[in-house]
């Protein structure tokens, strides 16, 4: 009769549209009046993305410049992993890596929320940095994507190979 549907449960940022977020913020830093003479910058430094300024208020303002970018261009910023200001001679710097993949922590909570709080008959299988969720009923795969984009994990998820 009807074979089994699945779908991917993983974490991936579009490197590009991050990208291009970072050079727009840096456009509007270089531009902006209020950022004149502070000697603020946004811009990666190998795998991180780099924030400087003169003071701890304008490295925040750039961080905030550059998360306004991440939002318009579809980037969840639950991606960017800001820390706080910190004093780098006679600047302030804030490095912000991404967080790509799924840990095997938050793997076994998102199988954990399916199973306890799922439709019965929905089997999860973690495999590497994904989850596969597989159902033989699209309607319970979709209760389930729609489960998760309710739970408050502190990752960005996003659903792919569905089929």
């Amino acid at each position: 009769m009807a074979s089994e549907s699945s779908f991917d449960v993983v974490s991936k940022v579009d490197r590009q549209e991050v990208d291009n977020a970072v050079n727009q913020a840096a456009k509007e830093i270089s531009q902006r009046y209020d950022f004149k003479g502070t000697d603020a910058s946004v811009a990666w430094s190998g795998e991180v993305i780099r924030m400087s300024a003169n003071s701890e208020e304008r490295v925040k303002a750039v961080l905030d410049v550059l998360q306004t970018k991440l939002i318009k261009r579809g980037v969840s910023l639950k991606a960017l992993d800001a820390g706080e200001p910190r004093a780098s001679g006679k600047e302030y710097r804030i490095d912000a890596p991404l967080k790509e993949g799924l840990s095997q922590e938050v793997a076994k909570k998102i199988t954990k929320l399916i199973r306890d709080e799922g439709p019965k008959g929905v089997k999860t299988q973690v495999t590497g940095d994904e989850v596969r969720v597989s159902s033989k009923s699209r309607d319970d795969l979709q209760q389930v994507i729609a489960l998760l984009k309710g739970a408050d994990l502190d990752v960005a998820l996003q659903f792919v190979n569905y089929r």
